[in-house]
């Protein structure tokens, strides 16, 4: 296994040397976009407009290839929003185990906002013995384009219970994509980051995740560097400030001196992620920040101005279904063995607090729940629901950006599942410099 590896990562570096010095080749700001939704990577790595209905791109990336695909559901809203918007010539609306991977564009950057699943794996039952993971679970399909396209840098985002789960191996998941990726030859950092932390209009918590392969002049440039400095002063995400160490290191080895396999890892690994960290040679370090004091970008901030359609508003049976909802209150029920239990929940503002930033937008925000936003209205004064462009903004969208036939339900629904713009922005100036760096 030892000498497969080390084969591997010879005919990496040789196939990656040949590429970069053929007739001068330089490294291009190539990328493909995986579960592509309604293109908030391009949106934020492009610094994209919408005027008169009109993408404009600003940025210097070229998104040679994306990939969107809906297997829940017929309607293909979010492919369709994005072609509208991008057009069709490189996009693909395939489920993307049915791509062929080596027919994917080339490219330097990969970026995919992945689900969170289940990622354990066990023994193939076939007789070469091999690793296998769960059916349809995202995550490999990511492997096996990086494995076909040898894809030197990655960008990707996924919710922050990423780092916790399952409840009962706390850290597993993770781990299992850590150590798949170091098997790649690859060198990781993360941060999660709370968007309305950072200036932006919504209280959003994501886990962004940045790896880089060793044949990289990044890679190299870093090496030596303690792993604290790359945290703190060095590393991707050094665009968002944080205080002094809150927690000490938490250290583990992922390695295959410690784990001979996935397998090994999905059995076996157990371990405290906090917030940020790195991974170099199967070593992982991790450590709890604390942001600094940043403006607050409101909701308020965000609200619309002129004339709302009276369909947002809340009629008096809403408005006494969300007082419920939202108030305190405590429940008594019955366990399935019988025992009786009160379930309480405790108040939370209503209407929503308009100097604050909006709450974590979740994709059921049109019902009638206690997770939905209720503001008041700046010309009537009035509660109302957000309307679907004040929630393209929450998360950075050009207004309007989902009016693209779909209803208002789906285009909450985008919104739910969307990235805040403004943080991939910021983290992919830094990716720029240094795909720069590597010519």
């Amino acid at each position: 296994m030892l000498k497969v590896d080390l084969f591997n990562q010879l005919y990496y570096n040789i196939y990656r040397t040949i590429i970069q010095r053929q007739e001068g080749i330089k490294m291009e700001k190539t990328v493909i976009e995986l579960f592509a939704g309604v293109g908030g990577f391009r949106c934020g790595l492009n610094n994209v407009e919408l005027k008169n209905d009109k993408v404009i791109e600003n940025g210097n990336w070229n998104f040679v290839w994306a990939n969107q695909w809906e297997p829940s559901t017929k309607s293909q809203e979010a492919y369709d929003c994005y072609i509208k918007r991008f057009g069709e010539k490189d996009a693909s609306n395939l489920d993307i185990f049915q791509v062929d991977k080596k027919k994917v564009p080339k490219h330097s950057l990969l970026c995919g906002g992945f689900p969170c699943q289940d990622y354990s794996v066990a023994k193939s039952r076939s007789k070469s013995h091999g690793i296998e993971g769960k059916k349809g679970v995202l995550w490999w399909a990511i492997i096996d384009t990086i494995k076909a396209k040898k894809t030197p840098f990655l960008f990707l985002e996924n919710v922050d219970r990423l780092l916790v789960s399952p409840a009962k191996q706390r850290g597993r998941d993770f781990g299992i994509i850590l150590r798949s990726l170091h098997d790649l030859g690859y060198a990781v950092q993360w941060r999660v980051i709370n968007a309305g932390e950072y200036s932006e209009p919504q209280k959003r918590r994501r886990t962004y995740i940045f790896a880089y392969h060793k044949s990289t002049n990044y890679y190299k440039s870093l090496k030596g560097i303690a792993a604290s400095e790359i945290i703190y002063n060095k590393g991707v995400f050094n665009e968002f400030k944080t205080t002094e160490i809150e927690q000490e290191f938490n250290v583990i080895n992922i390695s295959k001196d410690y784990y001979k396999d996935l397998t090994d890892v999905s059995d076996k690994f157990k371990f405290e992620f906090y917030n940020s960290g790195v991974m170099v040679d199967g070593k992982i370090y991790t450590s709890k920040l604390k942001p600094v004091d940043n403006p607050i970008k409101s909701l308020r901030s965000i609200r619309e101005k002129g004339t709302v359609d009276e369909k947002y508003f809340l009629s008096k049976e809403k408005l006494k279904s969300f007082e419920y909802l939202k108030g305190g209150k405590k429940i008594p029920r019955v366990k399935p063995n019988g025992d009786p239990y009160t379930y309480a929940e405790g108040s939370m503002p209503f209407p929503d607090n308009l100097d604050a930033p909006a709450r974590t937008m979740l994709t059921s925000e049109s019902g009638t729940s206690r997770m939905t936003h209720v503001i008041e209205d700046m010309k009537t004064k009035n509660l109302r629901l957000l309307t679907p462009k004040e929630c393209e903004r929450i998360n950075g969208f050009p207004d309007n950006w989902t009016d693209t036939g779909m209803s208002d339900k789906r285009r909450y629904f985008m919104m739910g599942n969307a990235l805040v713009v403004g943080i991939v922005a910021r983290i992919g100036k830094a990716i720029e410099s240094i795909i720069e760096n590597e010519n």
